[in-house]
């Protein structure tokens, strides 16, 4: 009996307990690349694109058998790190602000953003568990400037330790010594400006312990999250906060709200953030090629070129599987596991969290107009006893800290990765020197801007960070809509997204254009009033028209490009239905 005729077994599918012990910390398997068969360019396999693409000669994907499944405790991690990322973000500063602000008639967009984000997180997944390769290959294999793009509007949006310093503030204040100065290098810095460049260079240190960086990062955080949720849970029960969940049904009931139109980038920043948001989001990526998920057990990690031992080649061209009973099956086994561990992880955490906080903000500072920071620490914590206090700064100290730490690996990870792909491999540079390179490049870059005197003021970080926050939403349109058309159209039929995932990523695409052409019209009428956008479209000046014309002819593209791609797969592998799974 043949593999594809016999009845496969869950021995055929799951790993043994012992074997799926290996995924605890991070998993490779290391292969002979050279050895292996190409692809062949059938229905059956990943299309790699047209040489002129990329420039290159060849790029075809080698074959192995999909590794067999682990259990899902044995693979816990990369949405926690993302959870950590987003927990001194969204869910700290930008919703309790909003719903504080707002009321809870606009807590509906919460619930659509962490949903939405849900769907664009696994789908970043999706092609690096498929073929082991790195979303920026995926979108490099349609054109060069893909990646550099991202790279740029990651830095621009995350360039800067706005939550080192708040959460340096945070603590500062909380420890009552934020008005003391101390001398360093000659400069009389405040307290909290000298504990931001402490957290940063602690941060640096920490890449430091370990042969594989991304473990430590994985360990730390689930430290840090941890500490976060178990601190909100406490105060959420002894605040007396729990009573404003009763309001939730009868706001939802009475129709959804938005803020004033001159909140726009607040709102757009708290969409994006309502998760991690855009460059971040992408770094899923490559968590999950670390961690070993899928056809990324055989691509290789980063090692510490510092403290490492022998380096794992990360292969310029990923693996795919033969279409088997047994891979299809498997498949199936990876991507349910790839959607309950960022469900569990990622939403569930997000939703508790991020709900008992804006509680906490809705019950001791409705109405508020100070920004985020203030917010915390003028007008609820004096609300407080001695005792929540002191774990409201801890709860708020833990969130920024493990945000910030989040944010220097992801865009550490992804612009290495980047670099390397585009320049760094045909000039002979190691990834793993290349991501220590721009790990210290940014954390001096961090501490310089803390360190030196600046033309704006540091004193209330909370602006930059809805700039960031809100360049971050904007990121996350162009991202989403290459994503739908690159897993629609260039992998096969087993592994690409179905329909109602499909129409999900549509919706996604649609969600992030429309706030992104709100927020550039709401920059644009400084300077010309006819960019004028309205919230219902109807009223927009003649720019704003033109800015939400632009949006629905990229949303028409992408609907028909994928749509195509998803009908002319149809039918073309045998079996391909045993590779579907729930929202497969």
């Amino acid at each position: 009996m043949t593999e594809d005729t016999r009845e496969v077994s869950d021995e055929d599918v799951y790993t043994t307990r012992e074997e799926g012990r290996s995924y605890y910390g991070s998993s490779y398997m290391p292969t002979a690349y050279d050895n292996l068969d190409l692809a062949p360019e059938t229905d059956g396999y990943p299309d790699r694109g047209r040489p002129d693409d990329r420039g290159d000669s060849d790029a075809g994907f080698r074959v192995l058998d999909l590794p067999r499944v682990p259990k899902l405790s044995h693979v816990v991690g990369p949405s926690a790190i993302l959870l950590g990322a987003s927990l001194g973000s969204g869910e700290t500063l930008f919703w309790p602000l909003l719903v504080a602000t707002s009321g809870w008639g606009i807590y509906w967009l919460f619930v659509v953003g962490v949903l939405t984000q849900f769907f664009i997180n696994t789908e970043i997944q999706r092609w690096t568990v498929a073929t082991g390769e790195s979303v920026f290959r995926a979108f490099e294999r349609v054109g060069r400037g893909w990646p550099l793009a991202l790279l740029v509007g990651g830095f621009v949006s995350l360039g800067w330790p706005g939550w080192a310093a708040s959460a340096a503030r945070i603590g500062s204040i909380g420890l009552g010594i934020e008005a003391d100065a101390v001398g360093v290098a000659g400069l009389e810095l405040a307290t909290w400006r000298v504990a931001g460049i402490g957290l940063l260079a602690l941060i640096w240190l920490s890449y430091q312990v370990t042969p594989v960086m991304y473990n430590v990062v994985e360990r730390v955080q689930l430290l840090l999250v941890s500490l976060s949720v178990v601190v909100a849970v406490v105060l959420f029960l002894v605040t007396g906060s729990a009573g404003e969940l009763a309001a939730v049904p009868g706001a939802v009931a009475g129709g959804a709200s938005l803020p004033a139109e001159g909140d726009v980038a607040l709102v757009l920043g708290g969409i994006a953030f309502a998760g991690a948001g855009g460059y971040l989001n992408l770094s899923q990526s490559l968590w999950v090629r670390e961690k070993g998920y899928g056809m990324g057990r055989y691509q290789g990690r980063v090692k510490n070129p510092v403290v490492g031992d022998d380096s794992e080649p990360v292969q310029r061209d990923g693996f795919t599987f033969p279409p088997t009973a047994v891979n299809l099956r498997r498949w199936r086994g990876w991507w349910r596991l790839v959607q309950l561990e960022h469900l569990l992880t990622f939403v569930l955490g997000l939703a508790v969290t991020g709900t008992m906080l804006m509680a906490l903000a809705a019950a001791h500072a409705p109405g508020t107009t100070d920004d985020a920071v203030v917010m915390w620490t003028e007008t609820v914590v004096p609300q407080l006893g001695a005792l929540p206090s002191a774990l409201l700064f801890v709860a708020l100290f833990a969130a920024l800290l493990t945000t910030e730490y989040g944010i220097v690996e992801s865009v550490v990870r992804n612009s290495a990765d980047v670099v390397y792909e585009l320049h760094g491999r045909r000039a002979g540079w190691a990834l793993p020197r290349i991501f220590w390179t721009v790990l210290t490049a940014f954390v001096l870059w961090g501490i310089a801007i803390l360190a030196l005197p600046l033309p704006y003021s540091l004193e209330r970080p909370f602006g930059l960070l809805v700039a960031g926050a809100t360049l971050s939403g904007l990121l996350m349109w162009p991202y989403t809509a290459l994503l739908t058309v690159v897993n629609t159209t260039r992998l096969p039929e087993h592994t690409q997204p179905g329909w109602p995932r499909l129409v999900a990523l549509w919706w996604a695409t649609a969600f992030f254009g429309y706030f992104s052409a709100l927020l550039v019209g709401d920059w644009l009428r400084v300077v010309d009033p006819t960019f004028a956008t309205e919230l219902g479209v109807l009223g927009s000046g003649p720019g704003g028209y033109l800015l939400f014309t632009g949006v629905g002819a990229v949303q028409a593209v992408v609907v028909v490009l994928s749509a195509r791609g998803k009908l002319a797969a149809g039918d073309t592998v045998p079996g391909a239905d045993d590779a579907r799974g729930l929202l497969g």
